[in-house]
Parts: C-alpha cells; sequence; structure tokens
C-alpha cells in the first residue's frame, strides 16, 4: 500500500539500456523479492513473530517501508534503489509469514498460481493499454484509501471484516498491476528505474496476494 513517484521520471538519470535488459533485471528484482519472502517463511518461526508487541512490530514495518520507499524514490543509484527494494521486501515478508502459516499448504499454493496468472494477464493488458491504466489511477488511488479506512474502522471500532473488502482490495491491487508495468516501459530504461519499478510492482503483487490468499481461506 505504498506507492512511490518512480512513474513520474521523464529524464535518464543514467545510461539507458536495452528493452530485453530493463525488462530482465525487473524480472530479477522481483525474483530476488520472492525469494527473500520465501527464505523468511521457511526460516523465521511465525510464533516468535506473534510474540513480537504488535505496535512495536508495526512502528517496525511502516518504518522500514516508508524508509525503503524513500530510498528507492530518491537515489539515482540502482545498489542504492536495491537497498531500499530489500528495506520494503523484508517486512512484507515477515507479513507474508505469520499469514501464510494459518493457511494450508494446498492453498498458499493456489493462491500463488492465481496470483502469477492474474499479474500476467494485467501485465500483458498494461502494456496493451498504457493509457487506460493512466486515467483509471486517480481513481484507483482513491478508491484505495477509502477501502483502507473502512477496513480500519470496521476492524479497530467494530470488531468486523467484510468479505467484499477483500475482493475490493485485490481488484484495486489488479489495477495497479496494470498501471505500474505499463509506466515501467514508459519511462527512461535504465538499470535504476528497472529496480524502482520493480520495487513498486513487487508491492502490488504481493497485496493482491495476501487478499487472494484470504479469499481462498474464506472458501476452504
Amino acid at each position: 500500500m505504498f506507492k512511490s513517484n518512480v512513474f513520474e521520471r521523464t529524464d535518464a538519470n543514467g545510461r539507458i539500456i536495452s528493452n530485453s535488459r530493463y525488462n530482465l533485471v525487473i524480472g530479477m528484482v522481483l525474483c530476488w523479492g520472492f525469494l527473500v519472502n520465501w527464505l523468511l517463511v521457511v526460516c523465521v518461526d511465525p510464533e516468535f513473530l506473534r510474540s513480537i508487541n504488535f505496535w512495536l512490530f508495526i512502528a517496525g514495518y511502516f518504518a522500514s517501508c516508508f524508509y525503503g520507499v524513500y530510498l528507492f524514490n530518491k537515489s539515482d543509484k540502482p545498489h542504492i534503489s536495491f537497498l531500499g527494494y530489500n528495506f520494503v521486501v523484508v517486512p512484507f515478508g515477515l507479513v507474508v509469514n505469520m499469514v501464510v502459516s494459518v493457511y494450508d499448504t494446498e492453498v498458499v499454493v493456489e493462491a500463488i498460481k492465481i496470483t502469477g496468472g492474474v499479474t500476467i494477464v494485467m501485465m500483458i493488458l498494461g502494456s496493451i493499454f498504457p493509457n487506460i491504466f493512466k486515467k483509471a489511477i486517480i481513481v484507483l488511488t482513491i478508491a484505495l484509501l477509502v477501502v483502507i479506512i473502512v477496513e480500519l474502522f470496521q476492524m479497530f471500532i467494530l470488531g468486523i471484516h467484510h468479505n467484499w473488502i477483500d475482493w475490493a482490495v485485490a481488484a484495486i491491487f489488479c489495477g495497479y498491476i496494470g498501471y505500474d508495468w505499463g509506466r515501467a516501459n514508459q519511462i527512461p530504461k535504465t538499470m535504476d528505474n528497472a529496480v524502482d519499478s520493480a520495487a513498486a510492482l513487487y508491492m502490488d503483487i504481493i497485496n493482491l496476494f495476501l487478499r487472494i490468499l484470504r479469499i481462498l481461506g474464506r472458501r476452504r
């Protein structure tokens, strides 16, 4: 749910690389993030994470994510942006760890497959119709903010959670994947922009995965 201004760039603050290399870097950075998440799920005991004070964990989560987003937004050096990316990947991975631990392996695998399929479809649509997604970004952003406020109100004030919220958030992040992929291929193709684009796409994909997992978990 952390968005960046990566896709507002118009100047190339670095050497332009080929389309194939640019997309390869995006793919490799995404795979690194998913690998780190998998290692965190395998190696870190979710019960240990749950034993951490809730507010301390939340504070660390947001501090790390905001610092990571700040780094890859402000830097035009790929290695600094990659460092910022990891400041986002690790806290996201810890959350993924705790979430997947309460679901059966079959449900998690199914959620991964669906997320992968949806991501590919939205990337294709983002490549074909980039202007449509660009026009829809304001609606997507407003919708996301409204849904977040409603969800927090329901959770902390009413103590309930309506299923439609998960569907709404999943749909919104589908839109964000299409938007971010379309814009990623419209900004100058530099190594730094590839890393930054991957970071934005990573957050979209993980948020989509978590919502799909919750939807499938309820069905089981």
